[in-house]
């Protein structure tokens, strides 16, 4: 029960933002119109070009996350950071927004997360554990609108 409360939780404060976002700034980014997952980037854990696309990875705290967007961290919450992925073309450096994103981790324990990314205002998005300090595997298959299944992976340390 407290698990389902603190999902609807979490997805309240995701959609919550994306309604607000959309209206106060047409959906464009960047502006300063109240906040939403555009007023916080996280830092850039890693990026690559795969294929015509370039894959940015952003990684901040839930912490900083849910200030970010104007909310507190609720208790009991096992997920300790925010994992952002954005996709660019880099010929003409549009956003793609349109997709599938699946990320699998794998914890300094050897043991995984497996995730289905949500898309957000301009990135894919999710909630990850990374409480264990060590490497973590991260590793994201993704079919954008082209149909082509695409794949990045990098390594992540927590101190």
């Amino acid at each position: 029960m407290k698990k389902i409360t603190v999902m609807i939780a979490a997805l309240f404060a995701l959609s919550a933002p994306a309604a607000s976002f959309s209206a106060s700034d047409g959906g464009h980014g960047g502006g300063s119109h109240g906040k939403g997952h555009s007023d916080h980037q996280g830092s850039v854990a890693h990026d690559e070009v795969v294929d015509g696309v370039k894959v940015t990875f952003k990684i901040m705290s839930m912490k900083e996350h849910m200030q970010a967007m104007g909310m507190e961290l609720p208790k009991g919450m096992k997920e300790t950071h925010h994992l952002s992925i954005e996709f660019k073309d880099v010929k003409s450096g549009k956003a793609l927004v349109d997709g599938e994103v699946k990320l699998k981790v794998q914890n300094p324990d050897k043991s995984d997360q497996t995730k289905d990314l949500m898309a957000m205002q301009g990135h894919f998005g999710t909630d990850l554990d990374l409480s264990k300090k060590g490497k973590y595997g991260m590793m994201s298959k993704f079919q954008l609108k082209d149909g082509k299944v695409r794949s990045a992976k990098f390594w992540y340390s927590v101190k």
